[in-house]
């Protein structure tokens, strides 16, 4: 998308706000646009549906988060190859904190758009493949490195909706545990 005016940044961090804390279905674009102190005219000329808003919503969160992750593993360049994809849970337990009180947005998301050629089902498919090929990249040179960035995959999206529900205290630190204890088993022999 290219350039937002003034105006569409406003509808877009609103409705990331709205869409995050209550829900795609449950925000429509009438209190989107009253809280953002535009006009339903300029979100859908902005925006074109509130399809689509959606979308923009879920890729600039995206953004966010590939931003947060490449940060987190630049402001360590002395780890040790084999202990990188721990610094990607370090960057999970720093974003739950901050920004995931409610859970992952494109879990949440994912769950409210059953349409797979929904603009915001391309953009959960997106981050997700970007999340899978970031393990893949730091595990490269290890043994069986698919079957491991796949295993890291699963324990970090595993981590990541187990702490939102609060069932498993401390859900982040232990898939952290158990990664550790993969990326020895894959550093071994």
């Amino acid at each position: 998308m290219e350039t937002l005016t003034p105006a569409a940044r406003r509808v877009l961090e609103v409705a990331g706000e709205l869409f995050y804390a209550k829900g795609i279905h449950a925000v429509g674009v009438d209190s989107i646009a009253a809280a953002a102190g535009v006009t339903k005219k300029t979100l859908y000329d902005r925006f074109g549906s509130k399809d689509a808003l959606v979308g923009e919503y879920l890729n600039r969160r995206d953004e966010r988060w590939r931003e947060h992750v490449r940060a987190v593993l630049a402001r360590s360049p002395r780890v040790a190859p084999g202990r990188k994809p721990l610094l990607v849970f370090d960057a999970l337990a720093e974003w739950m904190a901050e920004e995931n009180w409610r859970g992952c947005g494109f879990v949440n998301a994912h769950a409210e758009l059953p349409d797979g050629d929904h603009p915001g089902r391309r953009a959960i498919r997106a981050q997700k493949e970007w999340m899978l090929g970031c393990f893949r990249e730091l595990v490269t040179g290890m043994r069986n490195p698919g079957r491991l960035a796949e295993s890291l995959f699963v324990l970090f999206e595993g981590a990541t909706v187990a702490a939102s529900l609060g069932v498993v205290p401390d859900a982040v630190a232990n898939a952290k545990r158990l990664a550790r204890q993969l990326l020895e088993d894959a550093s071994a022999g």
